[in-house]
């Protein structure tokens, strides 16, 4: 082919008529010049696989929304697609709703960036926003970043049909992402996420006013909620904040670091609600930054390798408690300064503990009728912990578990409450927590501020957060916990694997022990097959597109093993729940550890699939 400066769009570039069609439709639909120059190049260079791989195939609803690489191709996040994914939701949503056209809505972003594809949160929202403008659906677009957990606020609070973030959260840099919430402010699940799907097939050729960014700045229908949102979600906080008093008078000081990310000015207003003096920001960190330039991964759940900045500046500051909000802000993780052992780094898990402690604790004071407790719930996905489970067999009231994934916890609050029930807290392992019926969504601004009552509270019974931890576990029993993962670039490696679970010693048999230990009991989400029940038949629905499979121990330990569905990881999760009174936790460690990584080699195979074990 020769580079005459144009490309002759009726040639048959590559001889694959479905790639050949793929190039035509982008070359011609993409008015991007930053993408459209990068198939081109692709093309001119004679990339075929890449230009396959970008091109062929479509992103899919996980269990975060949409979310890949930002860049050219309709397996990437870029214009194009945030455009046909908004068409598809526009014909969606129109056909969901009669009233769409008064209720429209709402759209927000963080500060994600990238300069080679000319793609940036805000001008993703701003094209959002146009696709609905332009067929006069109202919206109401953020005039700056906001945490994810402002848009489904904003959706209860506003009436809006659903509501859109623009964000890939913790994830690395190159991504970018397209969170959808529907009309009660839970993320969008099946058979929902299914049908805008079919919808975005549907709707895939853009129509010219969908490029129009400016109707965002000049349509009449364009509103801005910024102000009214952040102010009601501040006097809402009052809904979880206990000891206001006591808050004003404490003397714990705390640093936080927003990742590089939205947190900053919003947990600062969320501590002064609370009555406290705002926490002290980490300076390198505190402004938006694309390339998050002081982390190796903006992830704060890896833990103390990645809060580097924020525990040095809480020992010159004589600071007691660091926070570290996720760049998108809807996740927390909170560390802990120790006389006896440096920093405390809790994992998601034990803080969960704490704060479903504290929110039982506090609610417990408002109702003393046992009768209460009977519409009174907690929820975790199935990975996380079952503290909460313990909790609720000592405590009385009920306890949910749900699909990994906050989407599912968001749908399970929304069936509770149409039968008069409420959830108090929920959470999920990866320091996703829910404090209250504020935002039916992990919140990590909300987090925060509870997190800093709570922890004034205990010092002034003279107590560390560590030590009430202890407490928990000795009451309710010890639940100890670890949480890894293998990245896996290979859809067909990961495949293979899990294949070979289901068919261990023979067909459609799965493996009968795992470090000396026999397994009792196989609970199957992807085929929907559960050993414990009597019909054998999962209780939890059946995701096909991802693979979960959970392993119960004859000692107790509950091991599972699952695919990530923003990341190209195969996690595994594994907990040892001791009875109460069983408090030799060094003996508990060892042996979940020794069952861990029994598990992984025998189950994974890691060398002989070459998968990267986590470096950090």
């Amino acid at each position: 082919m020769e580079n005459n400066g144009d490309l002759d769009l009726n040639y048959h570039a590559t001889g694959d008529v479905r790639l050949d069609k793929a190039i035509y439709q982008w070359i011609t639909w993409d008015k991007n010049p930053q993408t459209r120059a990068q198939i081109e190049a692709l093309l001119l260079d004679g990339q075929v696989e890449e230009l396959r791989r970008r091109l062929c195939s479509r992103m899919a609803f996980g269990t975060a929304g949409l979310r890949a690489a930002m860049g050219a191709g309709f397996a990437l996040i870029n214009d194009l697609t945030i455009i046909q994914s908004t068409q598809g939701m526009y014909k969606y949503l129109a056909r969901s709703f009669p009233d769409f056209s008064s209720r429209g809505i709402v759209v927000g972003y963080d500060t994600r960036a990238q300069e080679a594809s000319g793609c940036n949160s805000e001008r993703l929202a701003r094209l959002t926003a146009a696709v609905m403008l332009c067929k006069d659906i109202p919206v109401f677009l953020f005039s700056t970043y906001v945490p994810t957990p402002f848009v489904p606020y904003a959706v209860k609070r506003l009436g809006a049909a659903a509501g859109v973030m623009v964000t890939a959260s913790h994830n690395p840099k190159e991504d970018n992402g397209y969170k959808v919430y529907w009309h009660n402010g839970a993320q969008i699940s099946s058979p929902n996420d299914k049908e805008i799907l079919k919808c975005i097939e549907e709707s895939s050729e853009p129509w010219s006013e969908s490029w129009n960014e400016s109707l965002a700045d000049n349509s009449p229908l364009r509103s801005d909620p910024l102000r009214e949102i952040s102010q009601k979600y501040m006097e809402d906080l009052s809904s979880v904040c206990f000891h206001r008093e006591l808050n004003t008078k404490s003397p714990l000081k705390f640093v936080h670091s927003s990742f590089h990310g939205v947190g900053h000015n919003y947990v600062q207003q969320a501590f002064r609600a609370f009555g406290f003096p705002p926490p002290i920001p980490v300076p390198e960190q505190k402004d938006p930054d694309p390339n998050f330039s002081t982390v190796s991964c903006p992830n704060p759940e890896e833990g103390e390798s990645v809060l580097e900045l924020s525990l040095r500046l809480a020992e010159r500051e004589n600071a007691t408690i660091v926070m570290a909000t996720d760049p998108d802000a809807d996740r927390l993780a909170v560390a802990e300064q120790s006389e006896r052992c440096g920093w405390k780094v809790f994992t998601g898990n034990e803080l969960a503990a704490l704060l479903g402690w504290w929110m039982l604790f506090n609610w417990k004071e408002t109702h003393s009728d046992p009768a209460d407790r009977e519409r009174m719930y907690m929820l975790a996905t199935t990975v996380s912990s079952k503290i909460l489970k313990a909790f609720a067999r000592i405590e009385g009231f009920h306890f949910e578990e749900t699909l990994p994934g906050f989407k599912w916890i968001g749908k399970k609050i929304h069936e509770l409450a149409k039968t008069g029930n409420e959830v108090i807290f929920a959470f999920e392992e990866s320091i996703g927590f829910l404090c209250g019926s504020m935002v039916p969504d992990k919140d990590g601004v909300s987090a925060a501020v509870v997190v800093a009552e709570m922890a004034s509270y205990l010092y002034n019974k003279n107590l560390t957060l560590h030590q009430q931890l202890e407490n928990i576990f000795e009451i309710y029993g010890y639940h100890i916990s670890t949480t890894s993962y293998v990245i896996c670039h290979d859809p067909a490696t990961v495949k293979r694997i899990f294949t070979r679970l289901r068919n261990f010693e023979g067909e459609n048999t799965y493996p009968r022990s795992s470090g000396g230990h026999s397994i009792v009991d196989v609970r199957d989400v992807t085929t929907g097959y559960d050993s414990s029940q009597p019909d054998k038949l999962c209780v939890l629905p059946v995701t096909k597109s991802s693979q979960m499979i959970t392993f119960t121990l004859q000692n107790g330990i509950v091991a599972t093993l699952r695919t990530s569905g923003t990341e190209p990881k195969i996690k595994f999760y594994t907990e040892f729940c001791a009875p109460p009174g069983k408090s030799d936790i060094s003996s508990l460690e060892e042996e979940l550890k020794k069952v861990t990584d029994t598990l992984v080699e025998e189950f994974l195979e890691p060398d002989k699939n070459n998968l990267i074990r986590r470096s950090i």
